[in-house]
This record gives C-alpha cells, structure tokens and sequence, in this order.
C-alpha cells in the first residue's frame, strides 16, 4: 500500500492538452482542456481519478495511450517504466504490457466476434474461458457479435480482454459502469488482486465510493489539471483529513454527507480564470489565489493550494 520504494511505472508530469478549431468568425484558435496535470502509478499500486463528469478525466487516458484526435497538441512528458511513452512505444506496449479500458463499449470491433477481439494476439482460448467464468458470461458469449450484447455483458468483455495477458499497467476508463453492485465488487477485487501481484492500475471514475474499496491514492481532478493527490485512507478518514478546498466540499457532496452543494459551476475550458481554477468557488480565495499556484506537498499529500495546511 505504500508508494515509497515502489518501481514506477507511469509518470505524467505537466501534461498539457489542447485542441485546435474554429471560433466565433470562423476564427480558428486553441481551446486549452488540460492543464500543467502530473500524476504517476507505481507498481502494485491503484490510483483513482475522481471528479466530475465534464472535467476531463478521460481526456487524461486519451493523451497517455496517444488516442487523441489529429487536431489536438499536447505537451508535458509521459514516460512508461521511465521511457518516453511516445506514439510508437504505445504501438509496441497497447494490447500487451499495456491494457486500456475504454469508457465506451463502442470501442469493440462490431464486424468481428467477441471471442476473437477478447484473445487478440497473444491470449489464449483457456484464459478467456477463465475470465468469461469469473465474469459471468455464458460460454456462447464468444461466437457473439457485439450487437448482440447488452451493455453490462460488453463491458464485461472490456474488462476481460484487458486482463488477459496479466498487463504491468491497466488504465480503465469507468470501469463498472453497467454492472449490477455484485458484479462491480467482483470486478474492484479482481483488480485489487492484479495489483497486489504488481501490476499498476490507473482507474478514471466518478464513483469515489467505489474508488474508497480498492485505491492506494486518489487523486482529485477539476478543470483539466488535479487539485490533490492523497491517500485513500485521507478520504475515509473525512474531509478534514484532505488538503484542498474542493476536495473537501467534493466529500461534503457524496450521498451520505446529504449531498451538501457547491455554489457556482466549473470553469469553461475558454474561459478560465488566473492562477487557482477553483479560486471563483473558493472560501477561502485571496488575491494571492490569481497567481502561480505550485504543487506542494502537505501532511504526506499532494495539493494546489496556496493556503493548505
């Protein structure tokens, strides 16, 4: 559970990711949607990536596997067991020593069937059996063509074929949504187990309570960029035990904290303010919150926040 001495497998330090198009008057520009973002996975290790939807989160796996559109640019450093994770090193990892859920089960192929798309090039008619049993799906699932799926039996070949090969690092994009509560948890402790045996998983979600079962850390996006990085026994604990702003009012909003709102919405990507992108929101916002806010670490955490103790 410990991040220290820990082999690193993923490191993403000031990733930024920004789109080109037309404007108003056809005017073409550039619409920045993730900003100066740094996060890594060790080995063994879940992190957690929570938020809202909208804020970008899976932008954020999009950039790290190089699937974004051709009219995005980006920089920042991505490194993979301490490498460049350039385009050509994810043609040679993806699939492999890489794994990717993707939010969206439309990424299967729908002209090919299931059992071929789960074994891909270098699993085995065994281990999909193994992974069809441990995810409920009916032997005949694999003679199927996606069409014929429902949703949750989709996702659940997602997961499969992304477990297949015992990857060293699984990105998974929502990982549960469509699956019944039993089957979730089912999935969550799957993953846990593949950590345990070494394999870093980065889980994009926007369940915290999810994330709380399974995540060595987790880390707080808003706004394109992360706010807070801590460890998962920080949000158990409440918010007092967290470091940002709205990583706190982010607990006070959970369904067993009644739902506590936030006032005001989150930034629009066009139009952001300067310095801290929560100071708009903020309690405790001073004029110092509209310049430079640097990453620090307080009481064992990651934060942005000039003011966090």
């Amino acid at each position: 559970m410990q991040k220290e001495n820990k082999k690193n497998i993923l490191k993403v330090e000031d990733l930024v990711v920004a789109f080109s198009m037309y404007g108003k008057g056809f005017r073409k520009g550039k619409l920045e949607v993730i900003h100066s973002l740094s996060i890594d996975v060790n080995e063994g290790e879940i992190v957690a990536v929570v938020g809202s939807s909208g804020s970008g989160k899976s932008l954020l796996a999009h950039a790290v596997l190089n699937l974004l559109p051709k009219n995005a640019r980006t920089s920042g450093t991505i490194t993979y067991k301490g490498e460049p994770l350039d385009e050509k090193a994810c043609r040679k990892h993806l699939g492999h020593e890489i794994s990717f859920i993707p939010q969206s089960v439309d990424y299967l192929d729908p002209l090919m069937k299931v059992d071929k798309q789960v074994i891909g090039v270098y699993g085995t008619k065994e281990k999909q059996k193994e992974m069809f049993c441990r995810y409920q799906l009916p032997e005949e699932t694999g003679s199927k063509y996606p069409f014929q799926l429902s949703g949750g039996m989709a996702r659940r070949v997602l997961i499969s074929a992304a477990v297949m090969e015992n990857p060293e690092l699984i990105i998974a994009d929502e990982l549960t949504p469509g699956l019944n509560v039993e089957m979730a948890m089912e999935t969550l402790k799957h993953f846990r187990e593949l950590a345990d045996q070494g394999t870093a998983v980065l889980m994009i979600t926007h369940d915290i309570d999810l994330a709380f079962h399974v995540a060595d850390r987790i880390a707080v996006f808003y706004a394109g960029t992360i706010l807070e990085v801590a460890p998962t026994a920080d949000f158990i604990a409440g918010k007092d035990a967290l470091r940002h702003p709205y990583s706190k009012a982010f607990i006070d909003a959970l369904p067993q904290n009644e739902f506590t709102p936030l006032p005001g919405t989150q930034p629009y990507a066009g139009n952001l303010p300067e310095g801290c992108l929560f100071a708009d929101r903020c309690p405790n916002r001073t004029e110092e919150c509209s310049g430079e806010i640097p990453k620090q670490i307080v009481r064992g955490g990651e934060v942005r926040c000039i003011h966090a103790t």
